[in-house]
Parts: C-alpha cells; sequence; structure tokens
C-alpha cells in the first residue's frame, strides 16, 4: 500500500511537470506537490511518533479560490508495533477569501486514521492584514470527538537575496471538548476538558532552487528546512500533553526537518 501510494505520486509529479510549458501560457489551475521529512510528528500538542524519521506527501491542486488537498503520514519506525506505517491521510476542501483587510480560508478536513475513529472537522480562518499577520482559525470536530480547537497565530517573514525568506511564527490554542471520552479534563476525568493547550514556536527558511542552480525548471521548486518547539500552555494542558506522549513523561517537544516542493 505504501509503495503504490508513493509510485502514484511520483507519476502524478512526474505528468505534472511535463505539463508545466503547455498550461503555463493558460488560465490553468495552479499545483503544489511537497514531501517532508521530520524527526517527528506533533500533532495539535500530542506526540504521533517516536525516535523515528516521518515522511509527509502532499498535494494541492487550485483554481479561483478553490483548493483539494491530500496529506498523508509515513512513519518509518513506528513506536507500536500494531501500527501501520501509513498510519493517516486526510483529505481537505477549502474557499480561499479576501475583502478590505482580511483574507482567509473555510473548508472541510476527513481523517483517515489507523488503529482510531475516522475524524471529520469544518474550518474557517481570518487573518488581518497588520503588523505580525494575526490569524485566528476556528476547527469544529463532529463525528467522533466532538470539540472546537482554536488557534490564534502571529507570523512575521524576511526576505533576503536571490529570493531566500525567513518566516518566523508563533502560535497558541484552545481546545473545548463536547465529551469526556474524547478529551477528558485531567482534574476530574468524569468532566470535559475546557482550557488553554498547546504552543507552537517555528522558523523555516524557503530556499527557491534558483538561488543555487539556474537549471531549467529550477524555478519550479523549493526547499524549506524547518525547526518547530511544541509546548503546552498551562497546567492542564501540561498534564493533557504528557498523558497523551508516548511515554507519558513528556510536554515539550522539538523536532524539525526539511520540505522538498513542486509548485507552478
Amino acid at each position: 500500500m505504501v509503495k503504490g501510494v508513493f509510485r502514484c505520486f511520483i507519476a502524478l509529479a512526474a505528468v505534472l511537470m511535463m505539463s508545466v510549458p503547455a498550461m503555463a501560457e493558460d488560465d490553468a489551475p495552479t499545483a503544489d506537490l511537497s514531501v517532508s521529512f521530520l524527526s517527528q510528528y506533533i500533532w495539535r500538542g500530542y506526540e504521533l511518533s517516536q525516535d523515528s524519521l516521518v515522511i509527509q506527501p502532499s498535494a494541492t491542486f487550485s483554481y479561483k479560490g478553490f483548493s483539494a488537498n491530500i496529506w498523508s503520514n509515513l512513519d518509518t519506525d513506528p513506536y507500536d508495533s500494531a501500527m501501520e506505517n501509513l498510519n493517516e491521510t486526510d483529505w481537505t476542501l477549502s474557499y480561499d477569501y479576501s475583502f478590505d483587510m482580511v483574507s482567509g480560508s473555510v473548508g472541510y478536513i476527513y481523517y483517515d486514521l489507523d488503529g482510531a475513529d475516522d475524524s471529520q472537522e469544518l474550518f474557517v480562518s481570518a487573518t488581518l492584514d497588520t503588523l505580525l499577520s494575526p490569524t485566528l482559525t476556528i476547527y469544529r470536530e463532529f463525528a467522533h470527538y466532538p470539540s472546537t480547537y482554536v488557534t490564534l497565530e502571529i507570523s512575521h517573514s524576511y526576505e533576503f537575496d536571490r529570493g531566500i525568506t525567513l518566516n518566523m511564527s508563533l502560535m497558541g490554542s484552545a481546545l473545548f471538548s463536547d465529551d469526556e471520552d474524547a478529551y477528558a479534563d485531567p482534574d476530574d476525568p468524569k468532566d470535559k476538558y475546557s482550557n488553554f493547550h498547546d504552543g507552537k514556536a517555528s522558523v523555516s527558511l524557503e530556499i527557491p532552487a534558483t538561488a543555487f542552480c539556474s537549471a531549467k525548471g529550477a524555478q519550479y521548486f523549493t526547499i524549506t528546512p524547518e525547526i518547530n518547539w511544541v509546548f503546552p500552555i498551562g497546567s492542564d494542558a501540561s498534564d493533557v500533553m504528557e498523558e497523551g506522549s508516548v511515554d507519558q513523561d513528556d510536554d515539550n517537544f522539538f523536532y524539525g526537518g526539511v520540505t522538498v516542493s513542486f509548485s507552478f
């Protein structure tokens, strides 16, 4: 199954690369294909891998504000022998909007999970076009883990010579659960969790291939190394994140890696 997914991914990339010269002349959809190689998979403060390389391919196709994305997580050495290497595939449909000083998106995510009930979410985000580009995003899970996850993020970018861009961001979140079986209050397991949750600080460096290569087609490729720090916001979040970690003893996570992307 894993080999099949990557063969299809590579074949699709090859077809798109051959199509670029012809499609660039028309009002064609845009596409972005990427593969991330990371030292760990952390999702909303929860440790979902440990001591293994994770590979995360992604494909996004967009046209006139509408986008469709497929993303997967491949754990090269799962901490649980019962887990599949390819243990998650997410499908996202979204629409981007903008008016005056506000831009954002609305959409739907389907989480196809190994070893857990599949999840579904609706989301809406809004970014204010001002200093640090504050972005508010609200996710609403309505399938098996009814809850609302809210994030507030600030970010800043600095462009160097040759199109190289340094990106920095800081995000905080809150989690409001409707079901104690999905997310329980660490102080009272019979009560629902409702509190601040995880924070995340990220630094990445976007390096277009043209910065060091003049070969034909280099303008479509970008290499992005990154480093991230995920931490709890408050004692309740610390307890929840620690309990949800692989060894139930860690609530801070440092991880990083590199993403290679092809887009047009």
